[in-house]
């Protein structure tokens, strides 16, 4: 995929168009493949993920390797908050535990900025880490997608 193959959707975003972004994001993240989740943003692409600052593809390729080879059990699930033509704001939720078995939920939010393409071209995330229970864990389905009957963050008061 070059700079220039269009993403669908495309910005200006309605709410349905904004929800299927967010949505198509989750998708890509619960798969855990850094190079096809990579490709969802410009070549050029900025972050600001916590205190850390990338840009480009190569270097959102290897944070993710580094993410999700130390985020064991991965499962994450976005939610839209607010959109206006080519920007879009989620609130997000994962839950993953490390490499001594210990669970977190790590709760966020991120603002989007899209290119006439559909790709991102600024990601700007602030998270926080709760250490939680096996118990307290909220999201149970098998490592992938979430399926669609699975409840959402409003949904599971989150």
């Amino acid at each position: 995929m070059t700079e220039f193959t269009p993403r669908p959707p495309l910005p200006p975003f309605t709410s349905e168009t904004a929800a299927q972004k967010a949505r198509m994001a989750e998708d890509a993240w619960n798969g855990r493949d850094p190079e096809r989740v990579s490709l969802a943003y410009t070549p050029d692409s900025k972050w600001r993920n916590r205190a850390e600052f990338l840009e480009g593809r190569e270097a959102i390729v290897g944070f993710l390797q580094r993410k999700w080879s130390r985020e064991l059990d991965y499962r994450l699930i976005k939610e839209l908050w607010a959109f206006t033509g080519n920007r879009i704001a989620v609130r997000f939720a994962y839950e993953w535990r490390d490499d001594s078995g210990s669970w977190f939920r790590s709760y966020g939010n991120e603002n989007w900025e899209f290119d006439e393409h559909g790709l991102m071209r600024l990601r700007i995330a602030s998270i926080n880490d709760l250490p939680i229970t096996e118990a307290e864990r909220k999201f149970h389905w098998p490592l992938g997608r979430r399926p669609d009957d699975h409840p959402g963050l409003s949904e599971l008061g989150l």
